[in-house]
This record gives structure tokens, sequence and C-alpha cells, in this order.
């Protein structure tokens, strides 16, 4: 999932340019094939995607997961979205709102949005403000399971002043508020339609989550549960006819399925393919490989609340054992950067002297011995005659959770710590509360990938407030100090505040240690070279799916 959010407008251009310049970079790795017309084996017109995941939603607002959000920015469209440059892109708004355009009151109290003309839902419906005023209070509705409220909470109210302005009164300044609403933030909610919805008391359970009607560039067709969805063309679409006349996604959960249908060229586009996918991909005639540099994280999330983990220094036991350097030489196949804390080495926000990469097996298992677990004849820790066992849960159709897993085990049985590994889909695992193994808390230890996007904001994660059914805080971890900061980082629109503040947060989160921070991937996106105008922009890959041809 991803987060950005600002408020001025020099802000929001400095911000937006330094923290994606590494994405405007984007590496390719070509199969070696040579560009003209298309191949035999592609499609015309039709593009055949596979994801390793199945969605349990189409309804943008109840999303929990990344392969959800980019299934439903083919039919849904966001107020701004993000260019692979950087650059803000306006979508159902007219014009991105900054200050010189007076969009952004000096105050930075009030948001104000014009809104295109001439757009239409896919049933013909036209689309207004009160589409935007209804979604924001879908989304504050306490009866609508949404995962997060996390910026939306800091509006006092929303006003309609005619058909195509949109009004967002703030009760306190909100540094990444443009980023936010309903743009490709780490909850990138979308705009939903007001006339389909709006007399319904909530909208956990209604039939639209499974057929959805959008303004987006693609009309839903069907979705045909543990197989596939299909999309057609909405040929009215407000920013141009779609070039596709058709997008099929394949939900295959097994990777090594979905390399071989790459190499048989009877897919065009592997999703947020694997590293070991993509070091059987490189070469392949035919098939490019994009890494995309991202504001994104991969690393193990501990339930704070659970012993023994419920002790940092137990967790910053199992940081100090890792080898983070030899993890990502033998998993991403060098995809992939050792990470310290959470925010990519390449932000203006990340604090170098925070955290480290380095492995300090010493230092882990004096930590060990200091919270009183002493190694037992075979090698594994024991206190008052528990054995130290700790249960990582991992998404059972990554070959890289897998692998990852295994190597991570084998570090920290050298420190005394028995692991056992514990597979889940990702839809269990990623799952709302009630169902889902994070957001429920039945779990003590998990491997995740976190998404972000221009702003280093990583509040939702990490502040009281934001525990579920709230927010994305599934470690349910609590520091008043870190609340303070995050509060800090969230109301200051000047950068040098805002630095300081998230100087102060990553060297919290190398004391805390709610997550021990593995590496920062780059997006790995395998596409056939027939496809044409795809330009991945490390946070919602489907967000200029109209421009696409093959």
């Amino acid at each position: 999932m991803g987060q950005r959010k600002w408020g001025l407008p020099w802000l929001l251009v400095a911000l937006a340019l330094t923290a994606m310049t590494a994405v405007a970079c984007t590496r390719v790795e070509s199969g070696g094939a040579t560009a003209g017309a298309r191949h035999s084996w592609t499609i015309p017109d039709t593009l055949r995607v596979a994801l390793p995941g199945s969605p349990n939603t189409l309804n943008p607002i109840l999303s929990t997961q990344q392969t959800e959000t980019v299934i439903e920015t083919f039919a849904f469209d966001p107020l701004i979205a993000t260019d692979p440059d950087g650059k803000d892109v306006p979508v159902l708004a007219a014009i991105v709102p900054t200050l010189e355009n007076g969009g952004i009151s000096k105050d930075g109290l009030t948001i104000t949005y014009h809104l295109r003309r001439g757009v239409v839902w896919h049933d013909g419906a036209p689309f207004t403000s009160r589409d935007v005023k209804f979604t924001f209070d879908a989304i504050m509705n306490p009866n609508t399971a949404v995962t997060t409220r996390h910026g939306y909470d800091v509006v006092n109210r929303v006003e309609t002043p005619d058909a195509y302005t949109v009004v967002f009164r703030l009760k306190r300044p909100f540094a990444p508020a443009v980023h936010t609403f309903f743009a490709h933030s780490d909850a990138p909610y979308m705009i939903l339609p007001a006339h389909l919805l709006s007399e319904y008391h909530d909208l956990n359970r209604i039939p639209f989550n499974g057929a959805p009607i959008g303004t987006g560039p693609f009309k839903f067709v069907r979705w045909l549960r543990g197989d596939r969805i299909e999309y057609e063309r909405n040929d009215r679409y407000f920013l141009g006819r779609p070039k596709l006349r058709s997008v099929v996604i394949h939900f295959i959960a097994d990777e090594n399925t979905i390399v071989n249908e790459m190499r048989a060229h009877e897919l065009d586009w592997f999703f947020q393919a694997t590293p070991r996918s993509y070091a059987q991909l490189r070469g392949v005639p035919g098939v490019i490989n994009h890494l995309v540099p991202f504001n994104g994280v991969d690393y193990i999330i501990f339930n704070t609340r659970r012993p023994p983990f419920d002790d940092p220094r137990m967790r910053r036991a199992v940081g100090s054992a890792l080898d983070k350097r030899r993890i990502v030489d033998d998993i991403t196949f060098g995809t992939a950067i050792p990470a310290t804390e959470d925010i990519p080495s390449f932000m203006w926000a990340y604090d170098p002297t925070a955290g480290t990469s380095a492995r300090n097996l010493p230092q882990a298992k004096a930590l060990f011995d200091a919270a009183g677990w002493r190694v037992g004849p075979d090698g594994i820790r024991t206190r008052n005659g528990n054995r130290l066992a700790m249960q990582l849960a991992y998404r059972i159709e990554s070959v890289t959770d897998r692998g990852r897993g295994v190597l991570i085990a084998q570090m920290l049985r050298e420190a005394g710590i028995d692991v056992q590994l514990k597979g889940y889909t990702t839809a269990l695992l990623y799952g709302p509360v009630g169902t889902g193994i994070l957001a429920s808390g039945r779990y003590q230890a998990g491997l995740l990938t976190w998404y972000a996007g221009v702003d280093p904001d990583d509040s939702s994660q990490l502040i009281c407030s934001e525990q579920p059914p709230h927010g994305y805080d599934w470690a349910r971890y609590c520091n008043p100090a870190m609340d303070a900061a995050q509060h800090i980082a969230l109301t200051h629109y000047d950068r040098p505040a805002r630095k300081r503040a998230y100087s102060v947060i990553q060297h919290l989160l190398a004391q805390d240690a709610p997550l021990v921070y593995l590496w920062w991937p780059r997006q790995i996106e395998s596409v056939s070279e027939d496809l044409r105008g795809f330009r991945p922009n490390g946070i919602v890959e489907s967000w200029n799916s109209w421009q696409w041809s093959i």
C-alpha cells in the first residue's frame, strides 16, 4: 500500500522531484528481442495479466492488498495520480490544488478541488462533487470496514458549493493532504458512485463489491472466482478512448507457473514478479523486466502484545542476528538494497545514523541473555522451562517469502531461536479484521512488504490510533514519543522541521524495533515487449492504463 500527502505547492513540487528521482530512472532489463511489429503470440488489443494472489473485494475503499488496488484502478479513478517522474497528474480533479492557484489556503486548513466536467460513470450517470463527498462519508462511516481513515480523520467537513467544486476543511494543518485525499497513498482510495450506493447502511457486503461500476478506462465484465477477472474498454473515458480493447487478469497462485507461461508468451504481464522469478526471466526473448525504485520496504513484523516479543530487547536481538546483506544477495538476486529503517536512502527524510544493516551476533546473544533466555543443550534458548520459539507467518504463494523465511530461520537458530514457518494465502494474511491474520492479531511474527508513496509519511503503521480495526498498525505498537514525532511530521509543512521529526522517528524504530527492516525493494514488472505505453510509477502500476497498447 502507499502513502502520499502534503500541502504547500513548493513542498509538493520539491518533495515529488526529490523522492521520486530514482523512480524516474527506472532500470530496464530487456530480453533482447527487436522492437517492431507485434509478435505472433500476442493477442492484439488484449492484455493478459498474471497476479499471484486473489482479491477479496473490488471496492477500493475496502481494499487491503496491493493486488486489489491495481485491479481496481482499471475501473476507478482518483482525484490525483503521480507519474514516474514524481509529477502530480490531475485525473478526476481538473487541476492539482496548490497555494499559488488558491487550491490550498495560506493557513493550510482548506483544500479546494475543481473537478473535471463531462465525466460519466460506466452506467452513463454524470460524475459530480456529490460522488466525492459521498465517498469521503463512506470512508468515515463507522459501520463500513475500511482498513484506515488515516488523513481523512483530519478533515472537519467536506463542502460541495456546486457540482464541480469540493472543499475539504481541515481540523489542523496536514502536510501530506494533497497526496492522501483520493490519491496514490498507502491507502489509495478512489471515488465511488453516490447514485448507486448512497442508500446502503454500509458498503461491507453489497453486490457492487464484486461487480463494480466506476469512471475508469475499463468496464467490469465478469469475475470468475479463483480464476480471472475480465474488463472491456470504456469508449467514453474522459481522458481518451483506451487503446486496449480488453484486460484479462488471471489469478495464478504458483509463480513457477507464471514464469513458464511468460516464457511461452501466454501472458503479457507478471504483476510484481518476485526476485527469484526475475532471475529466471532475465534474458527471455520478448520479455522486458522493469526494475522500479520506490518508497517501500520488506520487513519482519512483530505482534508487540504477544510474549516473548513484547519485550523490545527481544525484537532488537532478532534484528542484530540477521545478516541483511546475505539475505539480499541470496534471495533478491541483486534487485534490492539492505535496509536500515523504513525510509529508503534515496528519500530526503532518510537518516543514515538510525539503525543498521550489519549483523552483530554477539550483541544479539547479549540481548537475549539480558532478557533471561539462556542457551540450552540443543542450542535453543530457554527461560523458566520454555523453549524460545517464534512462529513466522508468510505468504504461501511467494517463493521469495519461503526462501527468505528458511534463511532467516537458519540465522536465528545460530542465536538460539527455533523459528517455525507458517504459510497463509495472501488474501488470508492481509485480510480485514475478523478474517485477516495480521489485522486480527493472530500471529507472533510475519514477513511483510509495505508499499508507500512519494511522501515519507509512515504514521499509518506506527501511531497508537492506527491499530486495527482503524488502521495498519498491525504490530499493535504504541509509544507516546512516536506519536509526538509523527504529529510534528504531519502538521508542519516546512521540510527542515519534517526532516528532524523523521530522524526522531527512525531512531525510535531502531530502539523499539516493532518491525525489523530487511531490504528496500525495487518493483519488478515483467512484461511482453509488445506492451507499449507501460510506465510503472512505483506506486499504482495501472495509473495510465488507458495509454497502453499491445
